[in-house]
Order: C-alpha cells, then structure tokens, then sequence
C-alpha cells in the first residue's frame, strides 16, 4: 500500500463520495447492513493495518469509562492515575480522548502494546460491521483520508450500490 497515493485519491475522490454517502443515507435501500458486511470482507483482501497505523498516528479513540478501567487494571494503575496521565476530556463534546497523539501504545511495527485490553473503539475501527451502518456514514466520511481501509469500503459500497442500481 502506498501511503501517499492514498492519501491523493482520497482528496481527490472526497467531494464525489461525500455527495455518495450523503445520497446513500437519503435513500437507505434494502440490505445495506448485509451489503457493508460483504464490503468489509473485500476490503481486508488489500488492506494490511499494519502498514499504515494512521488510526493510531492521526485519531484517537473515545474512551468509556469501562474501557479506562479495564487498561487501567491491566497497567496496575487507578482509573484516576490512568485518566490524569493519558487521557482528556474534548472541549467540544465531552468525549474522553488521548491526551497525545501518536497513541502511547502505539509500537515501533505498529502493532499495539494493550491489544488485548484496547478500548473498544479501536477494537471496532473502522465500524463497517457496525449495525444501521448507514448511521456511520458521517464517521466514514470523516475518515476517508485518514484510513485507506475507509476509502476503499467506500469506493468498493459506491460501485455496488451504483452497479446493483439500489438508488
């Protein structure tokens, strides 16, 4: 995967598939949830998280209170020690993000120190499998330049709803 082909397909396919997803919410055909399925599928046929790690360089995750209890435990650490030390709370919505980026448990490969305790957002990412993914499409949007798995579940959604002529 280049990285910087991406990156320019991305900016320059946004508009396009912003105007996609925008329509494709409009007018929800049947089965989308089915279809996302079938598209996540494909996509990990191309794409390798380990490559890129841009989710982990470029994004942070929303904490729950459950997930910062749960790493907090894991590290040997108080919710509170674990709070003060690697999270805030955003100004502008009050979701508990990292307080730095890249992630703290980001390692050198990409691979991530607290797999297996991670927060759920992450474990979710980039929620194609999401259930009313149509209600995600303002996070895909979002997301198109970011994360290469996201602009392909979305060119690879656009040529199937178009082909399938489901709007």
């Amino acid at each position: 995967m280049n990285l910087k082909s991406f990156k320019n397909r991305a900016y320059k396919k946004r508009k396009d598939l912003t105007k996609f997803m925008k329509r494709l919410q409009r007018k929800a055909p049947k089965g989308m949830d089915a279809l996302a399925k079938k598209m996540d599928a494909e996509v990990w046929k191309d794409i390798d998280c380990l490559e890129c790690a841009h989710c982990c360089t470029k994004m942070t995750p929303t904490y729950t209170k459950t997930d910062i209890n749960r790493i907090a435990k894991h590290l040997g650490m108080t919710y509170q020690e674990y709070f003060d030390k690697w999270c805030e709370t955003d100004k502008d919505n009050g979701d508990i993000v990292n307080r730095i980026q890249p992630c703290q448990f980001l390692l050198k490969n990409n691979k991530c120190s607290i797999y297996a305790v991670r927060p759920a957002d992450c474990s979710g990412f980039p929620h194609f499998k999401k259930k009313d993914v149509l209600d995600y499409t303002h996070v895909y949007t979002e997301n198109l330049h970011r994360c290469p798995a996201t602009l392909k579940w979305v060119e690879l959604m656009e040529k199937n709803v178009m082909e399938q002529k489901l709007i």
